[in-house]
């Protein structure tokens, strides 16, 4: 299933130069992994319910162009990698009307219990596993 979340971007997002501020694009990115897991069955809030967390270990932002207030970010997050305890996610971030790619971005995470401590998702949890393992797409791929 593909899965694109569109995200319009608000005033108080930008800086004194009128583009969105660097910081908020970490936030984008969540939100468009957290409405991918809406959309395949899995909200957060339900994961967190069962005892489980997926902390982000490491985040990657390349700036590629700029956008202003107004502007709709499309963002199409996809599971490059996931072995059950770690998952990576790629992201494609265009500007809606230019098609212009505004980032290159990868997040990494981790599944972990209440405790914080790595659990591996396709012995404690395996139709939540079947869910992220399903949806891998190599990055070679891409």
């Amino acid at each position: 299933m593909d899965f694109i979340y569109k995200r319009k971007i608000n005033y108080y997002e930008t800086d004194k130069m009128g583009v969105v501020h660097h910081s908020n694009y970490i936030r984008f990115l969540e939100e468009a992994r957290c409405r991918w897991m809406e959309a395949h069955g899995l909200p957060l809030e339900d994961l967190e319910a069962a005892g489980y967390t997926i902390p982000s270990l490491e985040v990657y932002c390349k700036y590629k162009y700029h956008v202003t207030a107004g502007d709709v970010l499309l963002i199409e997050p996809i599971i490059t990698e996931y072995n059950g305890v770690r998952m990576t996610v790629t992201y494609r971030v265009t500007e809606e009307k230019t098609g212009r790619t505004v980032i290159e971005a990868q997040t990494k995470h981790c599944f972990t219990n209440r405790e914080l401590r790595p659990v591996n998702m396709k012995k404690h949890a395996p139709e939540i596993h079947a869910v992220f393992a399903d949806a891998v797409t190599p990055l070679s791929s891409l």
